[in-house]
């Protein structure tokens, strides 16, 4: 079954490979020649996800999967959240997202903190969703060198390291992503989905 994931983010697409291991023949948007700006408007990680893998079905006629991520931060009520990407500036840059937190966060004790991801999956029309959760902390500077967005930042609770100082394998057993496509990947293996 061929599964485009509305992204050109090689970093989410290697995660994503990964785990679903081969079982579907994956596409990114670059492969179905979507040069679109797809729409992310809406207020809310769901609205958000929805809003992606609809634009891609109406549009192109195949079956879809979006996601969207937040950091949500308890000290500052759930930032950056869905402007997670975009905290700092319109430029999407990682670098001024982190610092951004990190000085809000400057003097703050509480630093829970947690990852979700929800995942919009449209087949044939019909939407499923499925979220992921990983609870952590913000640390007080960057460690790490792999990984993406906020991942030199946050440690998770299962763990004494920095997303950033995992490996991909590692990273992709805990993290908020990986538990939402888990939940995607044995909803498409059992069939329901066809």
């Amino acid at each position: 079954m061929k599964l485009v994931f509305a992204t050109n983010n090689q970093h989410k697409l290697q995660e994503i490979k990964q785990l679903l291991n081969g079982s579907f023949e994956l596409l990114c948007l670059n492969d179905i020649g979507c040069e679109d700006d797809i729409p992310e408007t809406k207020e809310t990680l769901e609205g958000n996800a929805s809003e992606k893998s609809y634009f891609i079905f109406n549009k192109y006629g195949l079956n879809c999967f979006a996601d969207d991520t937040g950091l949500e931060i308890k000290a500052l009520n759930g930032e950056p959240g869905v402007y997670s990407a975009r905290y700092a500036g319109e430029d999407r840059s990682a670098e001024n997202n982190m610092a951004l937190v990190l000085a809000k966060l400057d003097k703050i004790k509480n630093r829970n903190a947690r990852f979700r991801t929800v995942v919009s999956l449209v087949i044939d029309g019909h939407e499923t969703q499925f979220e992921g959760i990983v609870e952590g902390q913000i640390l007080e500077e960057k460690r790490g060198e792999t990984g993406f967005g906020y991942d030199p930042i946050f440690k998770p609770n299962e763990s004494t390291r920095s997303f950033a100082e995992m490996s991909m394998d590692e990273k992709n057993k805990i993290s908020h992503r990986g538990r939402a496509v888990q939940k995607l990947v044995e909803f498409l293996m059992s069939g329901k989905s066809i």
